[in-house]
């Protein structure tokens, strides 16, 4: 026995059981002689403390074997302990099996362990610093993206239309200045608000149909029907107020959705484009108001005028300017702001929250980019092709009703047309965002309304036209060049993590190898 003190004499040190024996290394065995270490050090403890030779070489042969098995259990699952346990071993015993073999064995060291302060292990990318991920997201696929790719394709045509007026002897110089001194006019700003109040609900309803990939031609035909039938049916019938105003928003509406529903139950149905049944319906409607636009019909002629128009809509049922509210508010200006103005922003806070924060918008994106996976997931595309049709119709009927109510009161042959091809335009250049639509609408209606004045500098107003029609087709190469950097941007991103994410793979099975 051994005291408090002493140190422990290798033969009192009792033999562990089979299924609970210590890991060693390789020369890790007990001295020759000794049977009680040669026991510990093989799996079987079948060795003795007879000293015969015999058992001797069997235990050496034995404590190869359980130094392999132990180095492996050693690495797996101890660290620190098992290493200075094994470098004990392997220097009270190196004398022993290794220098029977005639060779020194020098043990493995252990993997260092972080939590015991050893070397830490290697983990992926740092954390990008919140400068450089703020820089990141105003980079190329930011919004960055997003406000470049419209100025870039605005600058692009800009020059494209200055090179074009030194063509025909104009100095563009001269003509820019003039639209600019004429634009910001008192008078000016009210035109161009109101031009731009029905540019942003047509683009609005392109848009919709946009965001699930369907192209709504037919946005002209609706407003314009939609106009005409909510002018006959408010000149027909009069309302105290606000029920006059809200019985022809309320048709304009649903005779817009109502038309526009005919192209999407087409399609889901007998598969037919809705660009093609739009640009039919176009015509239909066309001719539908043509039919009814007759003094026989819904129709009376103007006195001292060839022009006809349906019944004029009573007092009550018109929507007065918002020249009073914007007066309250410090901004005095000479014409009438549409009063209907609020109901424009209005209709595109709702499309923007609509899209980005509810389940209606989440399926109609999705249907829209993969209509497969739409349906596995349980939503219907046909029927969300139908529902964003007659949503993109409704907002078409809205943008007739701020000029009908707030302006004309009737519907005639001078009825503004052609403001549903101006939508698409607006849609493609703000990018399908209200905020985005709302400047192009502003941009569009400031060059219709300078067209006029261009023709005093001695440059003709067709070349507005030009103009817009330049920053259409730059609008939409530039989006597809940058659409193509996008995707060529994130195929690299995702190379760079799988190469990252190889690298983590290689070095943790070395280090447990």
């Amino acid at each position: 026995m051994t005291g408090p003190t002493d140190t422990p004499d290798p033969d009192d040190t009792p033999t562990p059981p089979a299924d609970h024996e210590a890991p060693s290394k390789p020369g890790a065995a007990s001295k020759p002689g000794t049977a009680s270490e040669a026991g510990a050090a093989s799996k079987s403890g079948a060795a003795s403390e007879s000293g015969a030779a015999s058992e001797q070489d069997a235990a050496s042969e034995q404590d190869a074997a359980s130094g392999q098995d132990a180095a492996s259990e050693s690495g797996a699952t101890s660290k620190s302990g098992a290493a200075s346990e094994a470098g004990a071993a392997s220097g009270s015993g190196a004398s022993g099996a290794g220098a029977a073999s005639g060779r020194v064995e020098v043990p493995r060291p252990a993997e260092p362990d972080p939590s015991e302060g050893g070397a830490p292990v290697k983990q992926g990318p740092e954390p990008v610093p919140s400068w450089k991920a703020i820089l990141r997201g105003l980079g190329p696929t930011g919004l960055g993206l997003k406000i470049g790719a419209p100025v870039l394709a605005l600058l692009i045509s800009l020059g494209i239309t200055m090179i074009l007026l030194r063509l025909t002897g104009a100095d563009p110089v001269s003509a820019v200045q003039s639209m600019v001194d004429y634009g910001t006019q008192q008078h000016s700003i009210v035109d161009i608000i109101n031009r731009a109040t029905r540019y942003y609900l047509s683009a609005v309803a392109v848009a919709i149909g946009f965001r699930m990939a369907l192209l709504n031609i037919g946005v002209d035909g609706q407003y314009r029907l939609a106009a005409f039938l909510a002018a006959a049916l408010g000149g027909a019938i009069s309302l105290p107020a606000p029920f006059g105003q809200i019985l022809v928003i309320v048709a304009a509406v649903l005779v817009g959705g109502l038309w526009a529903a005919i192209a999407g139950v087409l399609k889901v149905t007998r598969g037919v484009s809705e660009v093609l049944s739009t640009i039919m319906l176009n015509a239909i409607a066309t001719g539908v108001i043509a039919y009814l636009l007759n003094d026989k019909r819904l129709a009376e002629p103007r006195p001292n005028s060839n022009d006809v128009a349906t019944a004029t809509i009573p007092h009550s049922g018109r929507v007065g300017p918002l020249n009073g509210f914007l007066s309250a508010i410090g901004i005095n200006l000479p014409g009438a702001v549409y009063g209907l103005l609020p109901l424009a922003i209005v209709v595109g806070i709702v499309f923007w929250v609509v899209i980005n924060y509810t389940r209606f918008g989440f399926d109609l994106k999705i249907s829209g980019l993969s209509p497969s996976a739409a349906q596995a997931s349980g939503v219907s595309a046909k029927r969300m092709i139908v529902v964003t049709m007659v949503a993109s119709g409704a907002v078409a009927g809205l943008i007739g009703i701020p000029g009908l109510l707030g302006e004309s009161y009737d519907y005639s042959l001078n009825f503004p047309a052609g403001l549903g091809f101006t939508g698409i335009t607006v849609a493609l250049l703000g990018r399908n965002h209200p905020a985005g639509i709302a400047l192009a609408s502003l941009l569009f209606a400031f060059l219709d309304q300078t067209s006029d004045i261009l023709q005093e500098v001695e440059v003709p107003k067709e070349i507005v036209g030009v103009m817009q029609g330049v920053v259409v087709l730059t609008v939409v190469i530039v989006y597809e060049l940058v659409r193509r950097w996008e995707i060529r941007l994130q195929q690299r991103s995702v190379a760079a993590e799988l190469a990252t994410g190889h690298d983590l793979a290689r070095e943790a099975a070395g280090s447990t190898s």
